[in-house]
């Protein structure tokens, strides 16, 4: 008797179904809507959620509500926080790498560099969160008996429209400033290449990042940026994925409540960032207290 051979069938790859990330959770764009994703070659890769206007309303309710957490932390523990999403994204480097250099055209060895650039910049980033209050803040010298004290407070919900052209190392070096200091943030990822984007919402889910400090939106970025743009509770704006026709726009609808706005300009993502992105979204707190009567001998209390 001959030996029957076994035939085995070709397996079926598991195709990604990627998402939205908001509140901490997974959900499909409000809208149903999906739009292809492709390669820098023109091959398919993904559908992608387009988002609606009612996600990034949504994306707002879900930020509002994890600010008051987030910005009670102790910039310690913010720091501790950020260096976990560094760990995390080190374990998946070689997905990143596989995504980014699909969405950039790059080949395995540049989308490594610039998928270990982006991980240095998160642990760059956290090691910033307690060291940032003593370069904008301090002692006012005034003529009298007072302290006069400054420290910086987060804005509030910042809306991030990502770059275009750098998928993951802008992605990561916009959002990264905005809530190391404590702000919520709602990001609308690249439109061609928002695959990296919706990635790190993953890594986001699995680390120590409170839902709701991080919401990802794909899809169009006048769309998006629009409602987000002239929303009454959405406190900032940067304008870095916006060309220059829709920045102006943008900027005219944040005019309505007083939004502050970071203007889209060249920016070298390679090169270390110094404190600007976290600056630009800041406030400062001054405090005055009365010192007592000044004497001869010395300050008494």
């Amino acid at each position: 008797m001959s030996e029957k051979t076994e035939k085995t069938e070709p397996r079926l790859s598991v195709f990604k179904t990627y998402k939205l990330y908001v509140g901490g959770k997974f959900p499909r764009s409000e809208s149903g809507r999906v739009y292809e994703v492709t390669d820098s070659k023109g091959n398919w890769l993904a559908n992608a959620p387009r988002s609606s206007r009612k996600d990034a309303r949504d994306a707002v309710v879900a930020a509002r509500k994890a600010f008051g957490g987030w910005s009670g932390a102790t910039a310690y523990n913010r720091g501790q926080v950020l260096y976990r999403v560094a760990e995390m994204l080190e374990g998946r480097r070689e997905q990143f790498v596989r995504e980014v250099a699909d969405a950039e055209g790059l080949s395995k060895a540049k989308a490594g560099a610039v998928v270990d650039a982006a991980v240095d910049r998160w642990v760059w980033y956290a090691g910033w969160t307690d060291k940032i209050a003593q370069v904008v803040g301090g002692a006012n010298p005034v003529a009298g008996p007072y302290f006069n004290l400054s420290s910086p407070e987060p804005t509030g919900v910042v809306a991030v429209l990502a770059p275009q052209d750098s998928s993951f190392l802008g992605l990561v070096s916009v959002l990264a400033p905005a809530i190391a200091t404590g702000n919520t943030a709602v990001v609308v990822a690249s439109a061609k290449a928002p695959l990296p984007a919706l990635s790190l919402g993953e890594v986001l889910a699995t680390s120590d990042v409170p839902g709701g400090v991080v919401n990802i939106l794909s899809g169009g970025t006048a769309e998006l940026g629009a409602p987000l743009a002239a929303h009454q509770d959405v406190n900032a704006i940067d304008l870095a994925g916006a060309d220059a026709e829709l920045a102006k726009e943008l900027e005219i609808a944040a005019a309505d409540n007083l939004k502050r706005v970071l203007r889209p300009q060249p920016v070298d993502y390679s090169v270390t960032p110094g404190v600007d992105r976290m600056t630009a979204f800041l406030e400062t707190k001054t405090v005055w207290h009365p010192t007592g009567a000044l004497g001869a001998s010395g300050s008494s209390y």
